[in-house]
């Protein structure tokens, strides 16, 4: 199996940014480039979150039963 050779990062960029620009132009290449990245949630709030959508006596019911989950 032989090693894969990776670019350098200034020829990935360069490369990737010829890429964009000829599919995109060069105004939706700026554009997409400068989209703000989604915030993640905190995990421990993502959590919470999911502890709202639980029904407490089901699920210890199948905790400690070793229930298996139904579909739907």
């Amino acid at each position: 199996m032989n090693p894969t050779k990776l670019m350098s990062d200034k020829d990935l960029i360069r490369k990737g940014t010829e890429i964009l620009i000829k599919n995109l132009g060069y105004t939706e290449t700026l554009r997409f480039l400068s989209m703000p990245k989604e915030k993640r949630m905190d995990s421990v709030q993502r959590h919470r979150e999911w502890q709202k959508t639980l029904d407490k006596s089901n699920f210890f019911d199948r905790v400690f039963t070793h229930e298996q989950p139904k579909d739907g």
